[in-house]
């Protein structure tokens, strides 16, 4: 009675209860036209690696580290520092720019220790989730502070790149790199594309290790390319995903960045610790930008956070500690160092082993086996070639790149034999 009286005084009037319901014909199917997304070609490969029975099989396609027996490495220089940060810390949320200590580390490694910008407080940076969060981060800083600005991507390249670039909304072009030929650079492609594009574009380039193709320009190489990006005012967005594993030597790993900035480029840099620290779990990376002066720096960064919150709001906490307690202790830094090179190390020993084992055999040059780099062998192989290689379980992607890190001294002449059947058929 009391609730009824209140209706009745607030002059409501109280509706059956039936007549709250609401009912429907049918159910909507608000999913009813999503299709299926393609499958990515990686995984693809690794669904048909695992579902082969045949005990002696070959994954050549995924791009994380093994040892000579195909297993997992986790560095001595991450165990120590995962026991040194056990329970030091606890499980708070991280700013939404990430571990400070960590992005101070990640700048002094790309850009150099003694670096004015990096002394000078003139790089915006913010921890991310590892290379591909990175350049997500970048994609979408451009579309809101660029709009209109193409970026231009390397033919071939990673295909996550494009993924990225394009789900941000940032209209795209491609610039000739890969000779198919000579299997090498194609530099006066690039260098008529890099004169074409309009002032002011974005370039996409890969610091070391280029993906999928392994060739990277020489220290001249690049010298002339950072020139003529000058001159056309264009913007250098480095994705730098195996420093130090690449080579073996952070420093020269990173001397494209180098020549860059002493040509007086601002430039921008996505790093992952995935590759070069085994953290491939973790998704720790870091994206940067340079700046004219630290209130420029302040402006940019603010901003960049900004847009993280509404990605992904903080980062991750356990991999910052991993980085920055290796990088921030001069005993761990240098194991890292030892390690990181001794990774380097067996990929292109692999490679020599390989092309000896190709040449052996066929009687042919196999040399730009051992003149690419890094992580990933370009091998000249059709999707043909790919296609009867799987008959003989030896599993890589389509485009016949081959992760080095699958090769080993077990199984690199059965490679070499089944290559080398394949291509002469």
């Amino acid at each position: 009675m009391l609730s009824a009286s209140k209706n009745l005084l607030s002059g409501t009037c109280l509706r059956p209860a039936a007549s709250a319901k609401r009912t429907f014909s049918s159910v909507v199917d608000f999913w009813a036209d999503v299709e299926e997304a393609p499958r990515d070609p990686i995984l693809g490969v690794t669904e048909k690696f695992l579902a082969d029975p045949n005990p002696n099989k070959i994954n050549l396609g995924v791009g994380a580290y093994r040892d000579d027996d195909g297993n997992p490495v986790v560095l001595d220089c991450v165990r120590e520092a995962e026991k040194r940060i056990m329970g030091s810390k606890f499980m708070e949320y991280l700013p939404m720019g990430g571990f400070k200590e960590f992005c101070d580390h990640s700048l002094k490694l790309a850009y150099g220790e003694t670096n004015p910008l990096v002394t000078g407080n003139k790089i915006a940076a913010v921890q991310s989730l590892s290379g591909t969060g990175s350049c997500r981060l970048m994609a979408d800083f451009m579309h809101k502070f660029k709009p209109g600005a193409k970026v231009y991507i390397t033919v071939p390249t990673w295909s996550n790149h494009h993924n990225i670039w394009g789900d941000a909304r940032v209209e795209k072009e491609t610039f000739r790199y890969y000779k198919p030929e000579t299997r090498g650079l194609d530099f006066d492609g690039m260098m008529e594309d890099i004169a074409a594009a309009e002032g002011g574009s974005f370039f996409l380039l890969h610091a070391c290790a280029h993906n999928p193709t392994g060739v990277d320009p020489t220290a001249d190489q690049w010298r002339e390319i950072s020139k003529l990006m000058r001159e056309k005012g264009h913007f250098p967005f480095f994705d730098m995903a195996y420093q130090g594993f690449a080579s073996g030597d952070c420093v020269r790993d990173a001397q494209a960045i180098e020549i860059f900035l002493s040509d007086g480029h601002m430039v921008g840099c996505s790093q992952s610790y995935a590759k070069n620290m085994g953290l491939y779990g973790q998704r720790i990376g870091c994206f940067s930008l340079t700046c004219n002066n630290e209130q420029e720096k302040i402006a940019v960064e603010s901003q960049m956070k900004r847009i993280a919150r509404a990605t992904y709001s903080n980062p991750p906490l356990h991999g910052a500690l991993l980085v920055s307690t290796v990088l921030g202790d001069p005993e761990l830094k240098a194991l890292w160092y030892k390690e990181v090179k001794g990774m380097a190390d067996r990929i292109i020993s692999m490679r020599t082993a390989l092309r000896n084992n190709l040449e052996s055999i066929s009687g042919d040059s196999w040399q730009h086996v051992t003149d690419q780099i890094g992580m990933f062998c370009f091998s000249g192989m059709t999707s043909e070639h790919v296609d009867a290689l799987y008959e003989k379980s030896i599993y890589m992607t389509s485009n016949g790149r081959i992760s080095m890190a699958g090769v080993t001294t077990k199984n690199v002449e059965t490679l070499a034999k089944a290559m080398h059947e394949v291509t002469s058929a």
